[in-house]
């Protein structure tokens, strides 16, 4: 059993819930007429399995980073309880198991998108991470595809909504990591990652790059309403909602303390569901 919860740790658990969630949304919103429940579990468990597959190789390409760091030397790579091969084959088997369960279960466009954000994730942003702080960018378009892959697997192709739905989550990242990147940038700094809050330490740079991509994640949340994708409840409901990532943006960006940083980190995690739960009652 103990072997079995650490193949399960290097799948990101946490991270991968949160992945699949927002691609049965984009399933849900890319669907016209009934739900295709089947489909939609298919969705579901293929995102499930390539996502785990992504961060199964990010652990293995970033296990002597991970045991630098006191948040994750206990994973099972840098604490010594499974071998890099093991690693590797096991990433590897899920992620075309993954990528055959999108293709089958529901169309090659699904399976393509997924194949892009694997790729995308572990060939581009894992080893730009080590050279960049434009990693945080970079790896906001991998984390933003997973609401594409649902959208594509129900709608056949990619569309206005999937590209919405692609701006949103891209915008919400920024402010969400940086919040991260601003908690751990002792950790961060070192296990030598040039993270901005690291290579910046006043935070000024790090503040503008919240405030900016919460403006702009306030003006991506309300083309669902534009496009016709969903209607004014969801208007009103996106317009609070950013009002409220706006007031936690500029406290970070005035304070730049842990617990600001915090308090930024906690209603980006409230805010993602929320946004989604409101389009999706209101579509």
């Amino acid at each position: 059993m103990g072997r079995i919860a650490d193949y399960v740790a290097l799948t990101k658990p946490r991270m991968n819930l949160l992945i699949v969630a927002t691609s049965v949304a984009g399933f849900y919103l890319g669907t016209e007429g009934s739900i295709d429940f089947s489909g939609m579990a298919a969705t579901a468990l293929g995102t499930a399995l390539v996502a785990g597959g992504a961060g199964a190789f990010n652990q293995l390409f970033e296990r002597d980073t991970d045991g630098l760091m006191r948040r994750t030397h206990k994973r099972p790579l840098p604490d010594g309880r499974l071998q890099p091969t093991e690693a590797a084959w096991f990433a590897a088997t899920i992620s075309v198991l993954g990528l055959l369960q999108l293709a089958v279960g529901n169309n090659i466009g699904a399976a393509v998108v997924a194949l892009a954000t694997l790729l995308f994730y572990t060939v581009i942003y894992t080893p730009l991470k080590m050279r960049s702080w434009t990693a945080t960018l970079v790896g906001a378009v991998p984390g933003a595809l997973p609401p594409v892959i649902g959208w594509t697997a129900a709608h056949g192709s990619i569309s206005e909504g999937a590209v919405a739905l692609f701006a949103i989550v891209f915008c919400w990242q920024i402010p969400h990591f940086f919040a991260i990147a601003w908690m751990y940038r002792e950790e961060y700094a070192r296990a030598g990652f040039p993270f901005l809050p690291i290579i910046e330490p006043e935070g000024h740079r790090t503040a503008r790059q919240v405030v900016g991509f919460t403006v702009a994640l306030i003006a991506v949340s309300l083309t669902p309403l534009l496009i016709g994708l969903a209607g004014w409840g969801y208007g009103a409901a996106a317009a609070g909602l950013g009002a409220i990532s706006m007031v936690e943006a500029v406290r970070f960006s005035r304070q730049r303390t842990h617990a600001a940083a915090r308090r930024l980190f906690l209603w980006s995690l409230i805010y993602l569901p929320l946004i989604w739960a409101a389009m999706m009652l209101d579509t």
